[in-house]
């Protein structure tokens, strides 16, 4: 339930109503007295929530299982520090406060969810289904290997899920929007506004004097934060995967062939096309009859005109044999010998027909020339697929005599990618993306948690085969010495000192337009500066304006000037010439494409409420010191 928080979070919508849960769930600590060391717990307990104790263990797992993925998401290393700053050990130990909470009400309640329904829920998990879009085994025991779970504690946290769920469903469920509130997002998604602006640019600020050492210097130590050297990690991998082991180029063309007589007509070949039309008759005379008419001279087109028909009623489209219904109209049709032929009546399903063929469009087959490579490939793979095993324990032979892994993989005859440096994000020193990686995220995130000498367990690599690799070395994260940064230094220094010289220069233009002075005269003043005018910009379009310049743009009042800073480190100079909102339809797409997010806001403001009276009734208590042994943090920081 409380993952639905989360991603919920995500839109401005999710983040204000989240600001608001977090602060009443803060607040409940206040009110259950967090300062006070808790009396009659076990030591090793942090809180209790009612019946239910939350464990120190519990919530340090929580914690770095929330840590790791949010770097994960962000794809670089976040300290404790860092993450105590973005408030996560309070998100955690709310979150799980909350859980808790509904945990001990759903006994009371006597909920339940049964093991058959929680067994039903991870099957229809897309999660978990493979590329043919069946429950994959393979990949749910890939998941809990990678969360550290067993299969019965992940059916355990499932089943608390779904029963946490049926308590909020219940309060969430038929939730109306009030009209009003449609209104306000409305008015606020749908003004258009058009505004007239010019762009000064960075050259306006002047020649600049050269920078001292020391200015330089003291710019360095003031922002050191932004010239640091991300955590390299050299590795030593080796992927055996079908896509990396397969070698076409060993496959002949005789078995490419074999596969291809096989194969061409379902897979590379067209079917043959008939534009096919036909004329229903009550009864088998009448067609007799008008066949018989069409023997004496008359065309189909007349017998259409006889029944008050146009070519498009009889029309059965231009389809393959197999696309008609019914089998003895599509055999008839399909056996005439030339377009414009008609058949003999023909006893169909809703009478007898007689039909006419128009177009034949011939079925056509690829030539093997041209599908050569993929035939080899697709053999390739398939040989690669049953060598895996066969590979994967060789190796692990080999590891487990203390063999390094490039001596393993040279046993099988494989040679292991040596990468010198690479970061958490996937990048080189320079900043470039590391080439040809397999399963990347998985790799990064197995080698960012390991250490030089560990012997690393087995990675399986998504679409079958595995993954091995070794940490060969690691380089801290540092900072840059001035030398270091001295060039990057002096253009930060210099585009900061320009960027206040044309930010005084716009203050003071913003100051004449809106005294009245015209922007044809300011733009003539400043170099016969050319005046853009962008109309119809919206809050999420900017119609041609930088996302920062349409922010700005909505900040000031219509008919009031403003200036932002543009793409190229230059400023932009702007008058709102005028506004405009199209009428309230509460059925507009516009409209409905944003009711889930403020739905999804009502939900969890009502869930907020919901849980800080939930748990105020049963009581909160908080082990102020295994808070602070397990964080760092001392509770009054709360």
């Amino acid at each position: 339930m409380l993952e639905s928080l989360r991603a919920s979070a995500q839109g401005w919508i999710g983040r204000t109503i989240m600001g608001v849960l977090m602060g009443l769930i803060i607040l409940s600590f206040a009110i259950w007295g967090i300062g006070d060391i808790f009396r009659g717990f076990g030591a090793n307990n942090l809180a209790q929530v009612g019946g239910t104790e939350i464990g120190a263990d519990t919530f340090r797992n929580a914690y770095q299982g929330e840590l790791q993925r949010q770097q994960r998401l962000e794809r670089r290393s976040i300290t404790n520090e860092e993450a105590h700053q973005y408030g996560l050990d309070r998100q955690v130990l709310s979150r799980l406060v909350g859980e808790a909470a509904l945990d001990d009400q759903s006994r009371k309640l006597g909920l339940a969810f049964s093991d058959d329904l929680v067994r039903k829920a991870i099957v229809n998990d897309d999660n978990f289904k493979g590329m043919t879009g069946q429950f994959d085994h393979q990949m749910l025991d890939s998941f809990l290997r990678d969360e550290g779970l067993t299969e019965k504690l992940y059916m355990r946290q499932q089943r608390a899920i779904q029963t946490r769920r049926e308590i909020i469903d219940s309060l969430t469920g038929g939730i109306q929007l009030p009209t009003s509130l449609l209104e306000a997002i409305h008015r606020y998604q749908a003004e258009a506004r058009a505004v007239d602006y010019i762009v000064i640019p960075n050259a306006a600020a002047g020649a600049l004097p050269a920078p001292s050492e020391e200015a330089l210097k003291k710019y360095f130590r003031e922002n050191q934060t932004l010239y640091g050297v991300p955590e390299y990690r050299g590795l030593v991998v080796l992927p055996v995967a079908p896509a990396v082991i397969a070698k076409p180029d060993e496959v002949s063309d005789d078995d490419a062939k074999k596969r291809y007589e096989d194969v061409k007509n379902e897979r590379f070949g067209a079917p043959e096309k008939r534009a096919v039309e036909q004329i229903i008759y009550a009864s088998e005379a009448d067609a007799a009859a008008a066949r018989a008419k069409l023997s004496a001279g008359k065309t189909f087109d007349d017998l259409l005109k006889e029944k008050n028909l146009t070519p498009k009623d009889a029309s059965l489209g231009t389809v393959t044999k197999g696309a008609l219904v019914d089998k003895d109209v599509a055999d008839a049709a399909f056996s005439l010998k030339k377009e414009g032929e008609v058949s003999a009546p023909v006893k169909a399903q809703f009478g007898t027909v007689i039909v006419r063929v128009g177009k034949i469009a011939p079925s056509t087959v690829k030539p093997y020339p041209e599908v050569a490579g993929e035939l080899k490939r697709d053999i390739a793979l398939q040989r690669a697929q049953k060598d895996i095993d066969r590979i994967h324990d060789a190796i692990e032979d080999q590891r487990t005599a203390g063999k390094s892994l490039a001596e393993a993989a040279k046993s099988v005859g494989l040679e292991p990618k040596v990468i010198p440096a690479i970061d958490a994000t996937g990048n080189d020193p320079q900043g470039a993306p590391v080439k040809d990686l397999v399963d990347s995220q998985a790799l990064l995130k197995a080698a960012f948690a390991s250490d030089v000498g560990v012997d690393n367990d087995t990675l399986r690599v998504k679409g079958g085969g595995y993954q091995w690799f070794e940490v060969t070395q690691v380089e801290k994260p540092r900072e840059k010495t001035f030398d270091e940064a001295k060039a990057d230094v002096e253009k930060a220094w210099r585009d900061e000192e320009a960027g206040k010289i044309l930010l005084a220069k716009t203050t003071d233009l913003t100051k004449k337009l809106d005294a009245g002075e015209p922007l044809t005269a300011i733009a003539a003043k400043e170099g016969k500066l050319e005046i853009k005018h962008a109309s119809d910009v919206l809050r999420n379009n900017g119609n041609g304006l930088a996302l920062n310049v349409v922010t700005q743009v909505f900040n000031v009042p219509v008919h009031r000037a403003g200036s932002v800073e543009s793409e190229d480190g230059g400023r932009i100079l702007f008058q709102v010439s005028d506004s405009t909102v199209s009428p309230f339809d509460p059925k507009a797409p516009e409209l409905a494409n944003i009711l889930g997010d403020v739905k999804a806001g009502f939900n969890e403001d009502i869930i907020a409420q919901y849980l800080a009276r939930l748990e105020t009734d049963i009581g909160v208590k908080l082990n102020a010191k295994a808070f602070t042994a397990a964080t760092g943090i001392s509770p009054d920081e709360l």
